[in-house]
């Protein structure tokens, strides 16, 4: 039987306090932090959503895992079982992990990429998009029809344009050294990907004689909306529509602070192995030996045991309807969101909610602030501060003016998420009375980061 309640796949067994601060105490941290999010004390912080990426829980046998951890510089124990675990969902034949998703683009696109090339991708998240670029490469944005309307209810909203894909690929013959798909599409709503965009993207790269990369983090919560959104797919295992997935790829970059439900890691995988060695030379270099990367072994033995716990149907089933559970509330309050919801994050649409702000006074960065302030809880802008300055020096508009309420692995439950939904009402209500920000002082790349803010008049 199907029940309303949502219950957690699992039992705490233990609990982290949380400091019950006041508006007034909050408004004074965000002042001190420039009104930046990023630069607020954590502790300052009642529900944090700022991200996904490695603030989730571990379980008891990932805590066990870690008194396996051996630390041998080279050729560890821990490593062979890290590499297993991965081969075992994607069968590349390289694999070469790193301290975390950044660290393997930056090895993959400085060894790739160079200046009057491109990489297209569904949609370039904030690191890889500024990765590319430092290699003096573009990188193109190429997202399906439907991602350009936050309320428009489509099952694949992250799917890539195959039609410009294939223009692209023609247009630019000789200068696309690789094209990328991110699954779950993190910059789109968290949307996922379908089989079928894989294999036709797949075949016209391979037409094109151009590696098809996957940057996937969030690879476990994409299967999962295979499964249970498109044709054919709902009898099959997780497992099974992962190794698929990963057929239909050269390569993956993956941060295993997302769906590798660790607090830290990543890795690079692929199957050239002339790639992969000069990889490995800038592994040496930046991150350390190839059998740890950057990584103690206790954390190598954290992301092994991660990877075989996320392809679990229970989880997934519990992780998906969860992240519903705020959207479908959200939606019900007439508060507008990405639709539908994605699996990792609730995208609340500034630019619909708050349409008095202009772009470029930031309205995601205003509805963050007043979330804050309001009620302790921690979103991230995504628009035109994280996407709004290009590589020229020139600022417009991002496609998208966003504020992602993302909800970290097995660490709060429905009672936390009931108070964000209370908070957005409240903060909805007084909607018309935000006002827009501007920048005082950021830096050149990456800005949403560090940037500083100051409230217009």
């Amino acid at each position: 039987m199907d029940f309303r309640t949502i219950i957690e796949p699992f039992r705490i067994h233990a609990v982290e306090p949380v400091l019950m601060t006041t508006p007034e105490r909050r408004h004074q941290a965000v002042c001190e932090a420039g009104y930046n999010l990023f630069f607020l004390q954590s502790q300052d912080v009642l529900i944090d959503l700022l991200t996904d990426s490695g603030t989730g829980a571990m379980s008891n046998e990932q805590w066990a895992a870690l008194q396996r951890g051996d630390e041998s510089y080279a050729g560890s124990p821990s490593w062979s079982r890290f590499r297993e675990a991965v081969q075992e969902l994607f069968p590349f034949s390289h694999v070469i992990p790193t301290h975390q998703g950044r660290a393997a683009e930056k090895i993959l696109f400085t060894a790739l990429c160079g200046s009057g090339q491109v990489i297209p991708n569904n949609t370039h998240f904030d690191t890889t998009r500024a990765n590319i670029e430092a290699t003096g490469a573009e990188a193109v944005d190429l997202p399906c029809i439907e991602a350009r309307d936050a309320a428009t209810l489509h099952p694949f909203k992250g799917d890539i344009d195959v039609e410009r894909l294939e223009a692209l690929l023609h247009d630019r013959a000789g200068a696309v050294p690789a094209v990328m798909i991110t699954v779950t599409n993190n910059s789109g709503g968290g949307q996922p990907v379908s089989l079928a965009n894989l294999r036709t993207a797949s075949e016209v790269c391979k037409r094109h004689d151009v590696p098809l990369f996957l940057d996937a983090c969030r690879f476990a919560e994409n299967a999962w909306f295979i499964r249970e959104r498109e044709e054919g797919q709902t009898q099959r295992s997780v497992r099974d529509i992962v190794r698929e997935m990963a057929s239909l790829a050269d390569g993956m970059t993956m941060s295993a602070k997302k769906d590798g439900l660790a607090n830290i890691g990543g890795w690079l995988a692929l199957n050239d192995a002339d790639l992969a060695q000069r990889c490995r030379n800038l592994l040496i270099l930046t991150e350390g030996f190839p059998t740890y990367g950057g990584l103690a072994g206790r954390d190598l033995e954290a992301i092994a045991q991660g990877l075989h716990e996320v392809v679990e149907h229970d989880y997934l089933r519990y992780r998906i309807r969860a992240t519903a559970y705020l959207g479908d509330a959200l939606a019900e309050l007439g508060i507008p969101t990405v639709r539908p919801t994605g699996g990792h994050a609730v995208y609340i649409d500034a630019g619909a909610l708050l349409p008095q702000i202009p772009p470029l006074q930031y309205p995601g960065q205003a509805l963050a602030v007043a979330l804050y302030e309001v009620g302790g809880v921690r979103g991230c802008e995504i628009g035109s501060v994280m996407f709004g300055r290009h590589p020229n020096g020139s600022e417009k508009p991002a496609a998208m003016e966003l504020v992602r309420l993302a909800i970290p692995r097995r660490t709060y439950t429905q009672s936390h998420i009931d108070y964000v939904i209370e908070v957005c009402a409240a903060v909805a209500r007084n909607a018309a009375a935000l006002r827009g920000y501007r920048i005082v002082d950021e830096p050149p790349a990456l800005r949403h980061f560090t940037a500083r803010f100051e409230p217009l008049p």
